[in-house]
C-alpha cells in the first residue's frame, strides 16, 4: 500500500475510484488488464489520500445533487479500508451535499456504514452492489480467495434489505467450465430472491480476458483447474468475450426467474435505475 495526492477524483459520471489496485485476490480480475496501465504492482494498493477532500470541492461545484458510484475498478471495502475510512469519510460527504450513492463491494465491511447509508437514503438515494458468482463458499475461496465468502455476502444483503437501503447483484463472472452451472445459477438467484434484490447483472453469461487478465487468470487454472486452460485456449483462443457454452440457456432461466419475481435484468435499464436520482423537490403542478 502506497499514498498518493490525486488531482482530481470525479469522472464525468460522477463515478469515483479512492484505490487502485486490489488485495481480494480474485482469479478473473480484469481491472488486472494492461490496458489500464497501472504503474505499480497490482497488490500494492495506491491509496487517494486526498480523495474527501477532491470530493468536497467536486460535489460543491455542482450546480444540483447527483448519484455519486464507486467500486467499478477497485472495492471501496478492501482490508485497509477498515483502518483508513477513506470511503466513510467520502459518504459522510455525499450526505453533506445532498447527493446519492452507488456502491459496489465483494465485502460485508459495506456494514459499518450503515448509519450513513439509511441518511443518504433518507435525503436522496442509496444503493448497494454486491457481487455473488458462485453459492459454493468453498469455490469462492478459491475464485475470490481474499475476500469474504459469499454466504456473508448474502447475510449482509439480507441486513441491508431490513434497513430499507435497496441492492443490485452481479451474476458476474460466469466462468465457462467452473461456476457456470443451471445448479450454481438458481443457488445464487435463490439468494437474490430472498435478500430482495432490485436487479440481477450478468454482461452475457461469461467471462472477459485481455492481456495481463488473462495471464494471472490462466496461471490460476494451473494451480486449481489444470485440465481447463487448454481447453480455454482451444474454444476461445485470445478472444476478449469469452461466452459460456450455456450461455443461451442460462440467460433464459434468470430472465424468466427475475421476471417472476419483478428484478430487472436488463443491463441498460439498471444502469439508468443507478444513476436517476429522484428529483427530492418536484415542481407542484396547479389544477386546470
Amino acid at each position: 500500500m502506497h499514498f498518493v495526492s490525486a488531482k482530481g477524483i470525479l469522472s464525468a459520471q460522477n463515478g469515483m475510484n479512492i484505490y487502485r489496485g486490489c488485495t481480494h485476490g480474485c482469479i478473473y480480475c480484469d481491472s488486472r488488464s494492461a490496458c489500464y496501465q497501472m504503474p505499480h504492482a497490482f497488490e500494492d494498493v495506491e491509496v487517494k489520500q486526498n480523495a474527501p477532500e477532491l470530493l468536497d470541492l467536486a460535489l460543491a461545484r455542482k450546480r444540483r445533487p447527483c448519484m455519486v458510484g464507486t467500486g467499478g475498478m477497485s472495492d471501496p471495502y478492501m482490508p485497509c479500508e477498515a483502518e483508513l475510512a477513506l470511503t466513510r469519510r467520502c459518504l459522510e460527504i455525499i450526505a453533506r451535499h445532498g447527493c446519492g450513492a452507488a456502491v459496489q463491494t465483494k465485502s460485508d465491511l459495506v456494514l459499518r456504514d450503515m448509519d450513513l447509508f439509511v441518511r443518504i437514503r433518507d435525503r436522496a438515494k442509496c444503493v448497494v452492489q454486491m457481487t455473488l458468482t458462485t453459492a459454493d463458499d468453498a469455490l469462492c475461496r478459491v475464485a475470490e480467495p481474499n475476500v469474504c465468502p459469499t454466504g456473508r455476502r448474502y447475510e449482509a444483503l439480507k441486513v441491508l434489505q431490513r434497513e430499507g437501503i435497496p441492492t443490485v447483484v452481479w451474476m458476474t463472472p460466469l466462468l465457462p467450465y467452473i461456476n457456470d452451472t443451471e445448479e450454481n445459477v438458481r443457488a445464487i438467484l435463490d439468494l437474490c430472491f430472498d435478500a430482495g434484490v432490485r436487479g440481477v447483472l450478468t454482461f452475457g453469461c461469461g467471462l472477459t480476458l485481455r492481456q495481463g487478465d488473462r495471464e494471472y487468470y490462466y496461471a490460476a487454472l494451473d494451480r486449481h483447474f489444470p485440465e481447463l486452460k487448454e481447453v480455454y485456449i482451444k474454444n476461445y483462443g485470445n478472444a476478449y468475450e469469452l461466452p459460456s457454452p450455456r450461455a443461451a440457456r442460462l440467460r433464459e432461466l434468470i430472465v424468466t426467474a427475475c421476471r417472476a419475481h419483478h428484478v430487472m435484468t436488463d443491463t441498460d435499464e439498471i444502469f439508468a435505475w443507478l444513476r436517476h436520482l429522484p428529483d427530492p423537490y418536484p415542481q407542484m403542478r396547479l389544477p386546470l
